[in-house]
């Protein structure tokens, strides 16, 4: 499988699982169809469409390949009409976002990489890839979005791109080395999520260290 070929099917895979976490995240706000379909497409193809234009490829996938809407309709109708047992899962929308932000991660830095730019400019545009299309569900559903929490998130896809981008500089790049990279990355969100891992914060001030008034 040459490279294309594997970018493709990654990005596609990617679009259906980051499409099945916005369409469950509208259905939980109670979001009529259009609204579960716009969500759904704009989780699915937002990072998508701010890598293509930051690396210069336009039109974007994202808007000029029609198999990316038809995967993201496809991906919210199935979300829709089995929800009974989307919804049987343990958080379906954290799970299909984890697995979104892996593939993702990963297939952002390869179509960087395909288009000749840098280790750095592709690992950058990996994580953003991964990250904007829960940046946009977040804010459309006018929530703080998850990389500005105290969450491993946007670090778990920085590893994915990172483990991505270092094999194929060094020459250690296999055909596994995509799945391993998506595992580190699926693996750091999803345990993360069960086991309370956080970044450190640094909340506190003076003022409200300093003893109260006498």
């Amino acid at each position: 499988m040459n490279g294309h070929t594997l970018f493709t099917l990654l990005d596609l895979a990617g679009t259906f699982a980051f499409a099945i976490s916005g369409a469950a995240a509208a259905k939980q706000r109670n979001l009529d169809l259009f609204g579960i379909v716009v969500i759904a497409y704009s989780v699915a193809c937002g990072g998508g469409i701010v890598r293509d234009l930051c690396i210069g490829a336009i039109p974007p996938a994202g808007l000029a390949n029609w198999r990316y809407l038809l995967v993201a309709i496809v991906a919210a109708l199935m979300t829709v009409g089995a929800y009974a047992q989307v919804e049987r899962l343990n958080q379906p929308v954290l799970l299909f976002d984890a697995v979104g932000l892996g593939l993702f991660a990963v297939s952002g830095a390869q179509k960087a990489l395909l288009f000749g730019h840098s280790a750095e400019v592709a690992i950058l545009l990996g994580t953003t890839t991964a990250v904007g299309g829960g940046v946009i569900r977040d804010v459309m559903l006018t929530r703080v979005p998850v990389i500005l929490q105290r969450e491993i998130y946007a670090s778990a896809a920085l590893a994915g791109a990172v483990i991505e981008v270092g094999a194929q500089t060094i020459g250690w790049a296999t055909d596994w080395s995509p799945w391993f990279a998506m595992a580190v990355c699926f693996g750091l969100r999803y345990f993360s999520l069960q086991y309370h891992w956080h970044l450190p914060t640094y909340a506190g001030s003076r003022a409200e260290k300093a003893p109260p008034p006498q």
